[in-house]
């Protein structure tokens, strides 16, 4: 395998399998399932597509305005900060990804003036001011703010013990590269993330289907997350917020999404802005908030 390992004895997972035991929905005896995960690094040569793939559906229906094909190589150029999960291999395509990018280093970058400009829009319209200094951290003219651009994604039937192994490897790794003198020196961490609200189906409305009960909501509309280490995140950050995308899905898109739901589901992108200082204590957090699977 390809991850780096520490010589030290250091609490960051140092192996490079995990064995995750989940219930198998899918049976009719209530199994489980075993399954063996491993974690490489990015791999120019394998992992293009693949990571193209869970960028496209981390930004939802406003991929479009991103040059996707250029942030999959701004992280394949860094194959030894962050991480891959597969479970067939370091040939197969990645099943989830964690990785940071430094957003000031990379300034000049077509893509990243892209995510500046797209982020900087959404939480200047935001009615809470939590997210209110997040405009200045990202000019481009701020030498006195490094920002690390978290990105990670992956796919909806992947168990979240997973997660905080590939933040324990982040922080090491991050903790290396600042001893080699590279450009990791942050002084906040921005995760881009995804939350969803629940809306009436329009299937059900239809008059030749049978009316399902609707769900009665009292006072505001209640935010799910689809990652739910990010309701751990956000209680150690300076600010967060949800935002509506830019792009409208096509009407039916909620019901598609529902996934045996009742309700159809409403995808809203997701900021969680953490400063440098809390951000170990945040992935420590996450680790005994969902676990961690057992290392092989």
């Amino acid at each position: 395998m390809a991850k780096r390992k520490s010589a030290s004895n250091d609490k960051a997972p140092t192996k490079d399998k995990m064995d995750v035991e989940g219930e198998d929905s899918g049976s009719d005896d209530d199994g489980d399932l075993d399954v063996d995960f491993e974690f490489f690094d990015p791999s120019p040569e394998i992992d293009f597509h693949g990571l193209k793939v869970l960028l496209r559906q981390l930004f939802d229906v406003d991929n479009q305005l991103f040059d996707l094909s250029e942030l999959t190589n701004m992280i394949l150029a860094q194959p030894l900060l962050g991480s891959t999960v597969k479970c067939d291999g370091n040939e197969s395509d990645p099943y989830a990804f964690l990785t940071v990018l430094n957003m000031h280093q990379h300034r000049s970058k077509p893509v990243i003036q892209q995510l500046i400009q797209y982020l900087t829009s959404k939480t200047r319209g935001q009615q809470s001011s939590s997210l209110k200094d997040l405009p200045k951290l990202l000019e481009p003219s701020s030498e006195a703010a490094q920002v690390g651009l978290i990105l990670t994604e992956r796919f909806i039937n992947m168990p979240h013990q997973t997660v905080p192994s590939m933040y324990n490897m982040l922080l090491e790794e991050i903790r290396w590269a600042n001893e080699e003198k590279e450009s990791y020196q942050f002084t906040h961490y921005l995760i881009i993330s995804k939350t969803y609200t629940e809306v009436e189906s329009k299937l059900d409305a239809e008059d030749d289907r049978p009316q399902k009960k609707s769900k009665k909501v009292s006072g505001a509309t209640e935010t799910f997350y689809f990652h739910p280490e990010d309701e751990v995140l956000q209680k150690h950050a300076v600010g967060s917020c949800s935002f509506e995308y830019s792009k409208q899905g096509e009407e039916g898109a909620s019901d598609a999404k529902r996934a045996f739901q009742e309700m159809g589901i409403k995808p809203q992108g997701h900021l969680i802005l953490i400063g440098a200082g809390k951000f170990e204590g945040a992935v420590k957090a996450v680790h005994e908030y969902l676990g961690g699977a057992e290392a092989a």
